[in-house]
């Protein structure tokens, strides 16, 4: 069985929404769930569900990181908090893998403390999937943890991001691409051009070149490298095109007795769409690059959300994606890539 660490006080809705999502984790993934927090509060979440028969506990924790708090200054002052003792779970052996709902600094710097980095790793990031036309979704890295990056990075990023996309969906030479200004080789910045010289010809990547902003959502990459600033800005960008799209729909469709017809005729329709690009059926991010398996969700998670992210962190378990990562980057020759 596998044991999931849950930081229980952590992001907008804890921890009633937090426990809600872990029962239901329990419940249908057959999981050993391990609720980090104040014991009183988590308690008193438990008992609105029925929870004979499910794997369940609690982990005390009498502190917590604040959304606002600045994250490294936190997570060194607060050592009982709900983030650094769930990350000390899975540290110690007593969780095979952590799910955070709160902030993502705080998170990321909790995770590298506490769990610490893998040997050669030159640093982690956050691996966010996005929707594509086709059934899987395609992969970022780096989504925000470094804004400065690379080229040795930026490589990395790709091996690593190319491990875990074949370990959730199952598909042997994943597509790799670096996100750029336009295909052709001759585009882009000092630190795209790097990095594709270091991809270029390695026979453990399926490397395809260059690629836009919009052709992941297209499905033509897997894989797609960036630093955490372009990324960041490239999620929250097709994350704010979403909910626009959505808004803009709603307004023409509830603007004639026409349109309210032909919502409701196309309503099973819109619900397999929303199901599709929902960022709570995604479950959360991957922080990569660590000793042990890490998903960070939204702040703002409700159930659903943390319920998927518990799914996302135990398939990462499955896959045995930290060790295939490990064996890797044993070679210290990966840190360096002949710049």
């Amino acid at each position: 069985m596998i044991r999931v660490a849950i930081d229980a006080m952590g992001g907008d809705y804890a921890p009633r929404e937090v426990v809600h999502g872990a029962v239901l984790a329990a419940r249908e993934y057959g999981v050993s769930v391990q609720l980090v927090g104040r014991p009183q509060d988590i308690e008193t979440e438990l008992k609105r569900h029925e929870i004979q028969g499910l794997n369940v506990s609690i982990v005390a924790a009498s502190e917590v990181v604040a959304m606002d708090e600045k994250p490294s200054k936190a997570v060194l002052r607060k050592k009982d908090s709900s983030i650094v003792k769930a990350m000390a779970q899975v540290a110690q052996g007593d969780a095979d893998c952590v799910v955070a709902c709160g902030s993502t600094g705080a998170a990321a710097v909790a995770a590298t403390f506490v769990i610490g980095r893998l040997p050669n790793i030159l640093r982690c990031a956050i691996a966010a999937q996005m929707p594509t036309i086709h059934p899987n979704r395609c992969i970022v890295v780096d989504a925000g943890a470094n804004v400065d990056c690379d080229a040795n990075m930026l490589v990395q990023f790709g091996l690593m991001g190319s491990i875990l996309y074949s370990g959730l969906n199952n598909v042997k030479r994943p597509r790799v691409g670096v996100l750029n200004i336009g295909a052709e080789e001759t585009k882009g910045n000092d630190l795209v051009q790097a990095a594709y010289s270091l991809l270029k010809g390695r026979d453990d990547l399926n490397f395809i070149g260059f690629v836009e902003g919009r052709d992941y959502p297209m499905g033509k990459v897997d894989v797609v490298v960036t630093d955490g600033f372009t990324g960041n800005v490239s999620l929250k960008t097709a994350e704010g095109i979403a909910k626009m799209v959505n808004h803009m729909l709603r307004q023409e469709l509830m603007s004639s007795m026409r349109g309210k017809m032909g919502g409701i005729i196309a309503k099973p329709a819109f619900k397999a769409l929303k199901a599709r690009v929902d960022p709570d059926e995604f479950g959360g991010a991957p922080l990569v690059g660590l000793k042990g398996v890490c998903v960070i969700a939204h702040g703002g998670s409700r159930h659903t959300a943390v319920k998927n992210a518990i799914r996302v962190a135990c398939d990462m378990v499955r896959a045995d994606v930290v060790g295939k990562i490990e064996r890797s980057f044993r070679s210290a020759a990966e840190v360096k890539v002949t710049l």
